[in-house]
């Protein structure tokens, strides 16, 4: 369902697909949903609205919203699932997914060196990799507020479904109580 944008609304859903689409049309890409990032959100559902959120902020404020966009859609750009500890694979994945990914990337499509730069330091603070453009501290925020988004979305869910079962209980025991 596509919304109907107002004039002065810097998104442009055609643009912004249009940046994305040899990304999301590729089979590798396509397979980051079946991994999931932030509990049931995917990792190819995260990179989708981070690169949405990136291009809005990167298009209204007059900056680099391809190279923005581009970044945000690969920024986790790897093909494992990060909760099982593979032999294979050395550190942790905070520290070392953002390297993986931009080889990842770089080995699929044609990459300029900012574009590779954001991928490698969207996991600053964490990492010690300062991004070194305005596009890439966007990225690495907007990354943060989407990963708390997601997260805070199921807990509140699962907070709801708690508070709900306790309800039910309670109100089932008055029932029994009664009868």
């Amino acid at each position: 369902m596509k919304k109907k944008i107002k004039e002065d609304n810097p998104i442009n859903l055609e643009e912004f697909l249009s940046i994305i689409e040899e990304f999301v049309n590729h089979k590798t890409v396509q397979e980051m949903k079946n991994y999931r990032q932030h509990y049931e959100t995917t990792c190819f559902d995260h990179c989708y609205m981070v690169a949405y959120y990136c291009y809005f902020i990167c298009k209204k404020y007059h900056l680099d919203y391809r190279a923005a966009t581009r970044s945000a859609m690969l920024h986790d750009l790897f093909l494992y699932d990060w909760r099982i500890r593979q032999p294979d694979r050395k550190g942790f994945h905070a520290f070392t997914h953002s390297k993986v990914a931009c080889d990842n990337a770089s080995k699929l499509f044609e990459l300029n060196q900012k574009e590779k730069d954001m991928i490698l330091t969207h996991m600053w603070p964490v990492t010690m990799q300062f991004p070194t453009s305005i596009e890439g501290f966007i990225l690495t925020f907007v990354d943060k507020y989407c990963a708390v988004s997601e997260t805070f979305e199921v807990l509140k869910s699962r907070m709801f479904m708690k508070k709900a079962f306790r309800y039910a209980y309670v109100f089932l025991s008055l029932l029994i109580i009664r009868f």
